[in-house]
């Protein structure tokens, strides 16, 4: 089962994740919150107090939230 990048184009930690994701030739599945409603509520779903993105999931779990200690804080409604 691939990873799951959820982020914002808008995030340049989510374009710095997702370029190490391809160089280390990690599958992946990625979700822009800030415009898929549904990956947003399944991301919610997992941990509803999330603020920060990116955020990897694996097998249903967060295992990284933001990358390299930053990130990119994200309104209530995204």
């Amino acid at each position: 089962m691939p990873l799951e990048l959820y982020g914002t184009a808008a995030c340049p930690y989510t374009e710095e994740l997702r370029e190490w994701l391809h160089w280390s030739r990690r599958d992946f599945v990625e979700y822009d919150i800030e415009v898929d409603l549904t990956a947003r509520e399944r991301l919610h779903g997992l941990d509803s107090s999330l603020r920060t993105v990116p955020i990897l999931v694996e097998d249903g779990k967060v295992i990284q939230v933001g990358w390299h200690g930053r990130g990119c804080v994200i309104g209530p409604g995204s």
